[in-house]
């Protein structure tokens, strides 16, 4: 006897009592008994949004994510500088949305889209039938075509890829303690990050605060604020996307804080010694041990897949080419939003990948399926309205254009951290947040320095200490270095293990 194997996961009939495709597509022939059937695909910032002004018994919404949690990504480089426990930036999916009894979160990855049966199927083989979908799949490191480079220089769009940037800054520190030879302990504490963003300028005043306030004092054979943090990008200045002048004051306070800021620099290679950049036509090395990549993002694999489906276009980024109300050409019921998207701003410039366009994106698009299914006018063309660009380079010190105005500073500091906390989803959040500023603010200190998981570049001690003792003794001779001073060197030679 033939068996049939059943799909262990729930699909649309039974999850959601969707008719069948080909049956009552539009809001006007369904039974007035049946809310419509909203799917969302991603928990980030506009998929959330979405889902928030979704809150009405006239639809019923999915939100699918390949995660259970919303996070908070413009907090990610202080995990993985140690001042914020991910727990902190992160919050449940479900708890978020306990209260909206219409909503329910799906934990799976969306693998493909039927836009003419108007279907979601996941990669598990469960399938989701929809009356309106809103896709908002966000966005991925790019390496430019060397995705081999990720290896040696991780990105820093994930919880598990801020832990690793997290391991190897401090565990360069605790290498470089157990090393004498002065040449090994400078490419140890050599930090390199590529991508003068607001991201790449954060996380450069970050490890420079490290080393020269947090980490001061715990260390006995090297000193941290002697470590070298250079930070790259290809264009004419850092912070492009930042009026001028403040890009120049984030670039003076970055040099306050031992920073070396080295534009229109292409990187060419990456790998576990370091990396090569290109400078008015010449090639250097930089020998590092930890390189970080801020360089630039590239839309979901799953624009791709929806663009090739819907026939729309794609910029070179990848993002779907959207039509003024956010949806795609001949499928007024898809609708694209925050970083996949490429929607186009009052100037006919692309809208940038940020937080609030994927927050403004989703209520939109919300208020625009709920005018639908109401039967009431459509709504009026999305515009995003623009409330200014914000980045902080360490204690007290941040630029921000906010309504048209530049200010620096602590001012622009504080309006940085109200902001922040305030687009928190919840209010533990922002309290526990608010608290571990303030501790950090008053004793420079950062409660999340610990080295978990592993890392490409980990020094074998184990392997190396082992040589060492079947070696034979030899005494390393002085070598001096003009970025570390021997004559400050804490542990007497005979104390030292040499490695490497």
């Amino acid at each position: 006897m033939n068996l049939k194997t059943a799909n262990p996961f729930r699909n649309e009939e039974d999850a959601l009592g969707t008719a069948p495709a080909g049956r009552a597509s539009s809001a006007g022939s369904r039974p007035v008994n049946k809310p419509w059937k909203v799917v969302i695909v991603g928990g980030g910032f506009g998929g959330l949004s979405a889902a928030q002004h979704l809150d009405s018994d006239l639809v019923d919404v999915t939100l699918i994510d390949r995660r259970n949690y919303h996070l908070f990504q413009p907090l990610l480089y202080q995990v993985a500088t140690g001042s914020l426990s991910p727990g902190e930036i992160a919050s449940p999916l479900r708890g978020v949305l306990s209260r909206q009894n219409n909503t329910q979160v799906w934990l799976g990855t969306v693998e493909d889209i039927n836009p003419n049966s108007k279907r979601v199927f996941l990669a598990d083989g469960a399938t989701l039938a929809y009356d309106s979908l809103i896709v908002s799949a966000g966005s991925e490191t790019s390496y430019f075509g060397h995705g081999e480079w990720h290896e040696w220089a991780p990105g820093l769009k994930s919880i598990e890829e801020a832990t690793t940037i997290r391991h190897k800054i401090l565990y360069a520190f605790e290498v470089a303690e157990r090393i004498s030879d002065p040449v090994q302990r400078r490419i140890w504490l050599t930090f390199a990050i590529v991508g003068g963003g607001p991201t790449g300028v954060e996380l450069a005043g970050a490890i420079a605060e490290i080393a020269r306030q947090t980490l001061k004092n715990d260390f006995r054979s090297i000193h941290p604020e002697e470590a070298q943090i250079i930070l790259l990008d290809g264009a004419p200045r850092i912070l492009m996307g930042f009026p001028e002048d403040l890009a120049k004051k984030a670039s003076r306070s970055l040099a306050k804080l031992g920073v070396q800021v080295k534009c229109g620099a292409m990187v060419k290679r990456v790998d576990e010694e370091g990396l090569a950049i290109e400078s008015n036509q010449r090639t250097d090395s930089i020998t590092a041990k930890t390189v970080i990549w801020a360089g630039g993002i590239t839309a979901s694999p799953l624009g791709t897949i929806l663009a090739s489906r819907t026939k729309a276009d794609t910029d070179k980024g990848g993002r779907v080419r959207v039509r003024p109300d956010l949806t795609i050409p001949n499928y007024p019921d898809i609708y694209v939003i925050g970083d996949l998207a490429a929607a186009m701003g009052p100037d006919g410039k692309p809208l940038p990948g940020l937080a609030q366009v994927a927050m403004q994106g989703g209520s939109y698009a919300a208020k625009a399926i709920l005018r639908k299914v109401k039967g009431q006018p459509e709504i009026h063309p999305f515009h995003y309205f623009d409330k200014g660009s914000l980045a902080v380079i360490g204690r007290a010190a941040a630029v921000a254009d906010v309504f048209g105005l530049h200010i620096s500073g602590l001012l622009a500091w504080m309006v940085w951290a109200f902001i922040h906390l305030m687009y928190l989803v919840t209010f533990q959040s922002r309290l526990i947040v608010f608290f571990q500023w303030a501790l950090q603010d008053l004793t420079f200190s950062r409660g999340a320095r610990l080295i978990t998981g592993a890392a490409p570049t980990d020094f074998d001690f184990n392997a190396e200490l082992s040589e060492l003792r079947t070696a034979p003794e030899t005494k390393a001779k002085p070598t001096a270095t003009p970025a570390l001073n021997p004559e400050r060197e804490r542990m007497h030679p005979e104390q030292r293990i040499t490695l490497g």
